[in-house]
C-alpha cells in the first residue's frame, strides 16, 4: 500500500477532525461569535445614546392650540400664553 491520496488518507483514516457534523457545528458557533463581537464593537463604538435618533414626541396638546390659533379660535397673546404654559 503506498503514501497517496485516497479514501483512508489521513489521520483516523480520514474521519478525524474536519470532517462531519460536528466540525459543521464548530464553525457555525464560530461565525455566530464573530458577528456578535462585531455587532457588540460597532454599538459600543458608537457611545450610549447613539441609536437613539428619533425626535423628541410633540404634545397633542400643542397641536390642538395651534389649530385652534390657524382657524382664528383663539387670539396671538392667549396662544403665546397657552404655549408657554404648555411648555413648547
Amino acid at each position: 500500500m503506498g503514501y497517496g491520496y485516497g479514501p483512508q488518507w489521513g489521520m483516523m483514516g480520514g474521519y478525524g477532525y474536519g470532517h462531519g457534523p460536528l466540525h459543521l457545528i464548530v464553525w457555525v458557533v464560530i461565525l455566530i461569535a464573530i458577528v456578535a463581537l462585531v455587532v457588540w464593537l460597532v454599538r459600543s463604538l458608537a457611545g450610549p445614546g447613539a441609536h437613539h435618533h428619533l425626535p423628541p414626541r410633540r404634545s397633542v396638546g400643542l397641536d390642538v392650540l395651534e389649530e385652534r390659533y390657524a382657524r382664528g379660535e383663539i387670539k396671538r397673546e392667549e396662544y403665546l400664553q397657552k404655549k408657554k404654559d404648555i411648555g413648547g
